[in-house]
């Protein structure tokens, strides 16, 4: 499958206008976190290099499809001394897929303070999904084979109180990356779309449902590397009407906390159980 530069290569094709790569896949639409990380490299190559991504405000409009490029245009919301914002739409087929807003920041001083990451099994004592997964699941996985992604099981995930839908998850890119933080930030924006939704699913396991991204916001808070292990600490402290509100915090190895996320996502019982 492709690795995580392939699907996030994109080709200037005008000074604000970019085509992103249709990459080999064993999904029916377009993965999600390709379409928002080929958005934020397009929004990337129109800032200067002092300027680092600090946020990002998605929606999901509709399905992509994967054996089609997608061309991304960028605008140049706002270029300000210490911030500037460029707002990116992806189209297919002359219809907009997915829209985003992202923010850049050059960095100030201030005070500082951060959550304390949970007490956790290490992803060393874990075992790497895609040697426990079943010959009927493992087919998933393999669309993400360049990743090591390891779920603490339910029974030693963090309890907390008033917490319903927990679910806590190592991964990390298998491949050493460039030392770009730009790199890791549009990896981790592919990354964060994967798993987030399933915390949903933790209080109704064996519900049947339909799942798909609606929209997704991200904050990026310290620096990390992609290459490195993370944690998602993640819940979903809302489900109805078929829709499930999301969030999780990512915290590095030594406990630094790196980047937030919050997505709502559909969650709509089957309305054809087969």
């Amino acid at each position: 499958m492709a690795t995580i530069e392939e699907a996030l290569e994109i080709e200037r094709i005008e000074r604000d206008i970019f085509r992103g790569a249709s990459v080999k896949t064993q999904l029916p639409r377009t993965f999600g976190g390709q379409v928002a990380g080929q958005a934020l490299v397009s929004a990337v190559r129109t800032v200067e290099p002092r300027y680092q991504v600090h946020s990002l405000h998605g929606y999901f409009l509709r399905p992509g499809t994967p054996d089609q490029p997608t061309v991304y245009q960028v605008e140049r919301i706002r270029d300000g001394r210490s911030f500037c914002t460029r707002r990116v739409t992806a189209i297919q087929e002359g219809q907009a897929i997915f829209t985003m807003s992202a923010s850049f920041h050059t960095g100030d001083q201030g005070p500082a303070h951060q959550d304390v990451m949970s007490d956790v099994p290490t992803p060393d004592e874990l075992p790497d999904v895609a040697t426990t997964l079943s010959e009927e699941s493992l087919w998933l996985m393999r669309e993400w084979e360049h990743w090591d992604i390891r779920i603490v099981p339910r029974d030693r995930v963090t309890a907390r109180r008033g917490v319903v839908s927990p679910q806590q998850v190592w991964f990390r890119y298998r491949h050493p990356l460039s030392d770009d933080p730009l790199l890791h930030v549009c990896t981790l924006a592919y990354m964060s779309d994967m798993t987030l939704l399933g915390s949903s699913k933790v209080t109704h396991p064996d519900e049947p449902t339909q799942g798909a991204s609606l929209d997704h916001a991200m904050w990026f808070l310290r620096p990390f590397r992609a290459d490195d292990w993370l944690l998602y600490d993640q819940s979903s402290p809302s489900a109805g009407f078929g829709r499930a509100l999301t969030g999780g915090k990512i915290f590095d190895r030594e406990g630094r906390l790196v980047a937030a996320v919050v997505q709502e996502g559909l969650i709509r019982t089957l309305r054809d159980k087969r």
